[in-house]
């Protein structure tokens, strides 16, 4: 009975918004009721406490709103400079199939972006962007999730191995280092397969013609960008720890994919469309605009989340000038949701698209404009993500009961322990991706569920290293299912409503993401 209750934050959103197919906005707002009457009513919550998790959602929802708002802004600045035509001319002239499209745009340029900011804003950047690129709503929403993903465990200047392993105790003091590593090696069997996956399920899901063809003909190149994407973040790994991992990783491996395109090394010979909408014209006219002037306001966004995150004295201002943090909420501790706005990737984005008229040289209007666009698109997305979040944050919170009851995710971790302790390093990623699933977040997924594989891993006398690193990869598995990431990813491309078919085409990938990793850190644990 407990473990069903414990369970209600993922079977009710399943249920309603992926088998149901119900929007979102209904569907989590049921979740939510059902998750929080059960915590009053079984796990013994107190009406303060859920209120006070309902109100930490509502603020959460705010910095997502502003990231997505940024990322919107962003665009919506470059169309009206002209710039995103300039970028799809570039592309084109690299490459007019949508196989290495969406792995140069939605893979890679995303991993970078993943490397320097995380907090989901990938995936809003690079879904529009693919957009602008001729993509379909749906397929552009999918591969931007699926897309992001590899990258994860080391988002935002590794955050999730830096945050994420940091309340260990007991552990040895190489421990995230030791992690590290352990991910990239376990990535050679499981990430390394991501670009191919990638491919596969837009060609499946979305091709006209014999997609399994359509698939193989690119796999030699697929797989070539997996691999020096893994051996990349091996070594980078090795040399300087978590911090740099992904975004080095994909700048090396965006380079050797944009020269191999190019010079049309490993390329299949026939060009495949079929993820085009029907309704994309390509203008014939040609941009005057110069591709690096074009581009200049993503390496704006790129040096600013750097300079932010990694230069001391940056860091200090910004996350201490504009605090709009809400601490113990409701006079709970435990409780609070953290918001340094110059810090948000949202603001950088939207610094980065004001900007662009000036470093592009038009007219400031171009920048207003795409502001009122952009409110007028996320203006319904904060009631589905106010739901979202608080189903989220009452589910976190539920340790605070007045019936001596662990929280649920300790509850859920613990049940899955005891009914698959012998074997559970093929476990350990999906409980990862459970955590991911629910918070949203890889580094709130670790937070919550590193300390238990820890224990795990010591009452079963494996190596913690190596199980951790699966809860990594686990976590950034599921950042392609979390609902809150999906509904903002659909609201930036306009396909509110559509949640449950996108992730109805995830799930299983984050699934095999999840079995590859069991069977990776199995051999890393038979080596070891």
């Amino acid at each position: 009975m407990l473990m069903l209750v414990a369970l209600s934050a993922i079977i009710a959103p399943f249920l309603f918004v992926v088998l149901l197919r119900m929007p979102a906005m209904k569907g989590m707002a049921i979740s939510a009721l059902i998750v929080s009457l059960l915590g009053i009513f079984v796990w013994g919550m107190e009406w303060k406490v859920i209120l006070a998790a309902i109100l930490q959602g509502a603020h959460k929802t705010l910095t997502i709103l502003l990231i997505m708002f940024g990322a919107l802004l962003l665009l919506n600045t470059l169309r009206n400079t002209g710039a995103v035509k300039r970028i799809n001319e570039g592309f084109r002239s690299i490459s007019t199939d949508m196989r290495v499209q969406v792995i140069i745009v939605a893979f890679l340029f995303g991993s970078l972006l993943e490397g320097a900011s995380g907090f989901g804003t990938p995936a809003m950047v690079t879904a529009p962007l693919m957009l602008a690129l001729g993509f379909r709503p749906l397929v552009a929403v999918t591969t931007a999730l699926i897309a992001d993903s590899v990258a994860v465990s080391f988002g935002a200047v590794g955050t999730p191995v830096l945050v994420g392993l940091s309340t260990l105790k007991g552990a040895p003091e190489n421990i995230m280092n030791s992690a590290t590593v352990n991910v990239t090696l376990i990535d050679l069997m499981a990430g390394v397969f991501i670009p191919t996956i990638l491919v596969f399920v837009m060609t499946w899901f979305f091709g006209k013609g014999n997609n399994v063809k359509a698939t193989l003909e690119i796999l030699p190149w697929t797989l070539m960008i997996g691999i020096v994407y893994v051996l990349s973040s091996l070594g980078v790994a090795y040399a300087m720890g978590p911090e740099f991992v992904a975004i080095l990783a994909s700048l090396i491996t965006l380079i050797v994919a944009l020269v191999t395109a190019r010079k049309n090394i490993l390329m299949p010979k026939t060009e495949w469309l079929d993820a085009i909408d029907e309704d994309y014209i390509i203008e014939e006219t040609k941009s005057t605009m110069s591709l690096a002037k074009a581009w200049a306001p993503y390496l704006i966004v790129v040096v600013l989340l750097l300079l932010t995150r990694v230069v001391p004295p940056i860091k200090e201002v910004t996350t201490s000038l504009i605090d709009l943090s809400w601490n113990n909420i409701l006079g709970y501790e435990t409780i609070s949701s953290g918001w340094e706005f110059l810090y948000s990737p949202g603001t950088i984005l939207a610094i980065a698209a004001l900007l662009t008229v000036f470093v592009q040289k038009k007219s400031v209007d171009n920048f207003t404009k795409a502001a009122t666009k952009s409110l007028f698109t996320i203006k319904n997305t904060g009631i589905t993500l106010i739901a979202t979040l608080a189903m989220v944050h009452v589910f976190t919170n539920s340790g605070l009961n007045t019936n001596d009851l662990v929280g649920m995710p300790t509850y859920i971790a613990n049940g899955m322990a005891s009914a698959f302790g012998n074997v559970w390093i093929f476990f350990a990623p999906f409980l990862g991706a459970l955590g991911s699933f629910i918070t949203g977040s890889a580094t709130v997924s670790t937070l919550t569920f590193a300390p238990i594989q820890f224990e795990i891993a010591e009452s079963i006398n494996s190596n913690p290293e190596v199980i951790l690193a699966a809860q990594l990869i686990g976590a950034a598995s599921g950042n392609m299912i979390c609902i809150h990431n999906v509904v903002a990813v659909c609201a930036v491309v306009d396909m509110e409503g559509n949640e449950g078919s996108v992730i109805r085409k995830t799930l299983g990938v984050a699934m095999v993401y999840c079995l590859l990793a069991g069977i990776g850190g199995f051999i890393l644990l038979s080596i070891l």
